[in-house]
């Protein structure tokens, strides 16, 4: 159901219980306040953090945003995925958050991104961190799975809008 490009020579392709088992991992933030790129990206950072996900919190924040700073990681259709590398963290960890009203991200297509799909991971690992963004992305590429996420109240209802 869910095959991927191959980003590199060794990734193999995501299936559907390793991006199901990311997903179960993942932190859900119904509704962030922040109103600016860098606020949310430290949101997600913050709650990460919270959950203690993160080694080095200041690290994985610098981490991402320099990440960002490089290009902007707002796709298009309201969606953005920021990521970042850090050694503090043990494996691939995410956080999705949603802004309703939307926040400016330098999209590609300009408009403001609600939907925001944050994975941090060790510097060696590529192919699960790829995998992960990529099979999000292409979920997240369904309109009606896009209001199914947005009209989420808790993880349960997120893990069904991305079933």
């Amino acid at each position: 159901m869910w095959k991927m490009y191959r980003a590199g020579e060794n990734d193999v392709n995501a299936t559907e219980p390793e991006l199901t088992s990311s997903l179960h991992k993942s932190l859900f933030c119904p509704r962030l306040k922040g109103r600016d790129k860098i606020s949310v990206i430290t949101e997600l950072v913050d709650e990460l953090a919270r959950h203690g996900l993160l080694g080095d919190r200041n690290g994985v924040l610098e981490s991402v945003l320099a990440r960002e700073a490089d290009m902007s990681t707002g796709m298009q259709l309201g969606i953005a995925l920021p990521h970042g590398k850090h050694a503090s963290v043990p494996g691939l960890v995410s956080a999705i958050g949603v802004c309703p009203d939307g926040v400016a991200f330098d999209s590609l297509d300009g408009l403001p991104s609600r939907i925001f799909v944050m994975t941090v991971s060790p510097p060696q690992t590529v192919g699960p961190h790829l995998r992960f963004l990529a099979a999000v992305g292409k979920l997240l590429g369904r309109a009606e799975i896009r209001a199914a996420v947005l009209a989420a109240t808790d993880k349960a209802a997120l893990l069904q809008a991305l079933a």
